[in-house]
């Protein structure tokens, strides 16, 4: 099959992103419910929103502080390199070419498999 490894990083990263994503629903749901026997249920909803508030800050300033040390980095040379470093310096606008692509998969699958290629085609060195 054509581009069976991105298709195989693809499900594994999703596979992760889900599990993280039930791993802090649980954790949330049991710091909510580990309050309520001390506090109102109110106060425990509102102490919650704020643990999560105070780590989702933590980790912006850790990833812009981190980011800033690596914006000296070598120009990307392939259309893959160049297209996450679109991602990481805009995510914005990755999302909405991540959509774009999404949607051009559903309505031509061939050209979606043509873009697929051009992404994990390894640059090629000039022979003299």
């Amino acid at each position: 099959m054509f581009g069976q490894g991105l298709v195989k990083k693809a499900v594994a990263a999703a596979i992760v992103a889900a599990c993280a994503f039930v791993v802090i629903v649980a954790l949330g749901a049991t710091e909510f419910y580990a309050l309520c026997l001390v506090l109102p249920p109110l106060a425990a909803a509102a102490l919650t929103a704020l643990t999560f508030a105070v780590l989702a800050m933590a980790t912006a300033l850790i990833y812009l502080a981190r980011q800033d040390e690596e914006d000296e980095e070598i120009e990307p040379t392939g259309l893959g390199e160049r297209a996450f470093a679109l991602f990481r310096q805009r995510p914005i606008l990755g999302a909405v070419a991540a959509l774009a692509g999404g949607f051009i998969f559903l309505r031509n699958p061939a050209l979606a498999t043509m873009v697929a290629a051009a992404f994990t085609e390894r640059p090629q060195r000039r022979r003299r």
